[in-house]
């Protein structure tokens, strides 16, 4: 059989997606990154190999902030942005999607597409107000477990409202309205209600908004940010059996693409994980850039460079 290897290595998670020819879903994970890329991908790919067991893969795409990174450790035949592999994700999960609502970790995105092609696209990489990671901070503060957040804003009775803009403001307005005696399902509800709000003035400013829509990323589990967009752009809201990790299967799909023009797939194999991986970087003095050169080593010996504005250091 064969097989397609995607990984989309974000700050938060670094999720990997093994499909085959007709691009099911065979295998995947979701880890987190906590900081430690190289170190994250190659536990992905042991544990990965243990999964698999004797598939073979024939490519490999990969996507993400950290997606040269993981392109140059694992040997990718492809290396795209989140925006193209979200979107080829999207397109082969539901035919003739329009839309495409992601919020992940510490980011969101809204993609545009008409007849298969990307056609506008915004993303929010300042404000982590409605991203994974603050739904993951107001849920530890409360003492609720995150998987519980979404069920308890659907069980409000009458919501209240947040101040959404700014993660700091929205977490002082849930602390106030606490102390005015409202439930904790009616400030959650009111909290998925604001996020949604912020999303939508912020990344979907002047985006034409049409179904199908897809939901993607982590927080397209929470029920609550579901409803809530749901009810705002009174359209029905899809979320894909494998929302967590659509840039991963996007990036898997483009492998399998990417391979039909290569004899060979350029893949180290699961054995890079047993490797010793080395980070440096200098500034360079050559002109008034300053490029920050960084070098990825691999058993001491330099594999890649990148960070700089000229030919000076491409030759590694």
């Amino acid at each position: 059989m064969k097989c397609y290897l995607g990984i989309d290595v974000g700050s938060v998670s670094t999720n990997l997606v093994v499909i085959n020819d007709n691009y099911q879903v065979l295998e995947k994970l979701y880890l987190r990154t906590q900081g430690r890329p190289i170190d994250t991908i190659q536990l992905g790919l042991k544990q990965l190999k243990e999964k698999i067991g004797d598939l073979k893969i024939k490519g490999v795409g990969t996507t993400g902030s950290a997606r040269n990174l993981a392109g140059v450790i694992v040997g990718a035949d492809i290396v795209k942005n989140e925006i193209t592999a979200h979107a080829v994700a999207a397109a082969n999960e539901v035919s003739g999607v329009r839309t495409v609502l992601e919020i992940g970790g510490q980011d969101s995105k809204i993609i545009i597409l008409r007849e298969g092609v990307v056609t506008d696209f915004a993303m929010n990489t300042v404000c982590a107000a409605g991203t994974g990671s603050f739904l993951d901070q107001q849920a530890s503060r409360l003492n609720i477990p995150i998987k519980e957040f979404g069920s308890l804003a659907l069980k409000a009775e009458n919501p209240v409202r947040i101040a959404g803009r700014c993660s700091v403001f929205a977490e002082s307005d849930m602390i106030h309205k606490q102390q005015l005696g409202h439930s904790l399902e009616d400030i959650i509800a009111g909290l998925c209600e604001a996020l949604v709000r912020n999303y939508l003035n912020n990344v979907g400013q002047g985006k034409e908004i049409l179904g199908p829509i897809l939901f993607q990323g982590g927080v397209a589990a929470n029920q609550g940010i579901k409803e809530a967009f749901a009810t705002e752009l009174g359209e029905e809201i899809i979320v894909p059996q494998h929302h967590d990790v659509m840039g991963a299967l996007g990036s898997a799909i483009l492998a399998k693409e990417a391979i039909k023009q290569k004899k060979e797939s350029s893949f180290k194999g699961f054995d890079v994980s047993g490797f010793s991986y080395n980070v440096s970087s200098f500034e360079c003095d050559g002109c008034p850039n300053g490029c920050e050169i960084i070098n990825i080593y691999q058993e001491e010996e330099l594999v890649a460079r990148w960070g700089f504005k000229c030919p000076k250091w491409e030759a590694v």
